[in-house]
């Protein structure tokens, strides 16, 4: 992955996710320990209302951010997003009350959700080789699975010598330092082809994730992701604490096995990758989640719980972590980053569904129900998946335009069809190709 690194705007880029992540995680060990020093024993409450708002920001906020930031340029964007967030962090400290910490969460969170379809977005701008991008999206997976390592860590060593409070200042210095990597590169800002109104750059993410049917198999993809990851984010601390009355760092020691083999599959990926393509890798992690999910009423013990935790995180950097080959591939680039976004707010509008699930269904059913239901959405998000991506997935496709003028430009080297002029290329949805075409189209 040198060679990756090499690229120095890239180099930059990704020295800015990582600054920014362990900025967040040290705000996600604070935010825990602002909520108890608001709300002392009904801090639970607390942070899963801002949770919540967390999701319903990222849901609802990516799309329309995204489509009113058409026009701006992207590193004038990141920057300035990168900015809103630190001057949140910033404030963070200085709540008295649950409702401040609400409101501060969801401008912090709507800001994340412009930020990062776009940074994403732009990642296949500045890497356009398929394998150097490849590398990228693992150690993007890298970086997100060492962030949930570390920081808490981190956060730990600080709070010996300094009080919660200061955690904060770090997430400030980690976003102004995002800021500051970003500026130093010039980034590409693919241009929109024409003027769009508001609906229509709102929806056009969505509607072009839709009309593809690769990426309605990845939304079912995603599914299966969140139904496993929920289980293991919500419910680990149950097993452990609760149920086998372990500590602190048994629970710490569980999340790190599922990093782990979150990491070992990531760093596999791209030489895998080479010569599979994404989707029997990204199916066949969806069904590690399957069996992992169906084996968790059998799990008695730590160690048991460690070895499952570990093929839990291989199946879940399998099946996410190539998405954004699917995105990049699907998208002009100037429509790139309302594709993300809507990838961005459909995958989080799953983990809104099974984040509460594993919690409720936990705590009213017992944990072995819950892992035979979340093993059953998994299951039958594979099924859709393989229903919806068809395993005939080239690039190219031959179609037909109905309706194309002769002299049109994009008709250049059709031939005559008796429903109009039929040619072959790349295959996108856009406005020329508002239709998937169908055997015969």
């Amino acid at each position: 992955m040198r060679q990756v690194l090499a690229n120095r705007t890239y180099r930059h880029l990704f020295l800015a996710q990582v600054i920014a992540l362990v900025g967040t995680g040290l705000a996600t060990v604070a935010l825990g320990l602002l909520a108890y020093q608001l709300a002392g024993a009904d801090a639970g409450t607390v942070l899963g209302t801002a949770f919540a708002i967390k999701m319903v920001a990222y849901v609802g906020v990516a799309p329309v951010a995204t489509a009113l930031a058409n026009r701006l340029p992207r590193r004038t964007m990141l920057v300035g997003l990168d900015l809103v967030r630190a001057a949140v962090a910033l404030l963070l400290p200085f709540v008295s009350q649950a409702w401040q910490v609400y409101v501060l969460i969801f401008v912090l969170q709507a800001a994340s959700a412009g930020f990062t379809p776009t940074f994403q977005a732009t990642i296949p701008d500045v890497l356009p080789d398929e394998k150097d991008y490849t590398q990228a999206l693992s150690l993007s997976r890298l970086a997100y699975d060492l962030e949930s390592l570390l920081s808490p860590m981190l956060a730990a060593a600080l709070l010996t010598i300094v009080s919660f409070h200061n955690l904060f200042a770090g997430t400030v210095v980690g976003f102004l330092a995002s800021a500051a990597l970003v500026v130093s590169v010039a980034l590409p800002s693919p241009k929109a082809s024409e003027r769009r109104g508001i609906y229509d750059r709102t929806t056009r993410g969505l509607r072009i994730y839709l009309a593809t049917p690769r990426l309605r198999g990845l939304w079912a993809v995603q599914s299966g992701v969140a139904a496993a990851g929920a289980m293991v984010f919500v419910n680990t601390v149950v097993l452990v604490q609760s149920a086998w009355g372990l500590g602190q760092t048994d629970v710490a020691l569980a999340l790190a096995s599922f990093g782990a083999g979150s990491m070992v599959a990531a760093l596999a990926l791209p030489q895998a990758l080479e010569r599979l393509p994404e989707r029997p890798v990204m199916l066949a992690g969806v069904a590690v989640l399957v069996f992992g999910l169906a084996l968790g009423p059998l799990v008695n013990g730590l160690h048991s719980l460690l070895a499952l935790w570990f093929v839990l995180g291989l199946g879940y950097s399998a099946a996410q972590t190539p998405s954004g080959r699917l995105l990049r591939r699907s998208a002009h680039p100037e429509d790139r980053p309302a594709v993300y976004a809507a990838q961005f707010a459909l995958s989080h509008a799953c983990w809104l569904v099974f984040y509460p699930l594993a919690g409720w269904l936990g705590a009213q059913a017992g944990l072995p129900w819950t892992f035979t239901v979340h093993s059953v959405a998994a299951a039958f998000a594979l099924v859709l998946a393989l229903k919806l991506w068809p395993a005939d997935d080239p690039e190219v496709l031959e179609h037909t335009h109905q309706a194309l003028p002769a002299g049109h430009t994009h008709a250049q080297g059709a031939r005559a069809h008796p429903e109009g002029l039929r040619h072959a290329h790349p295959f996108v949805v856009d406005d020329l190709h508002m239709h998937w075409p169908g055997p015969e189209r």
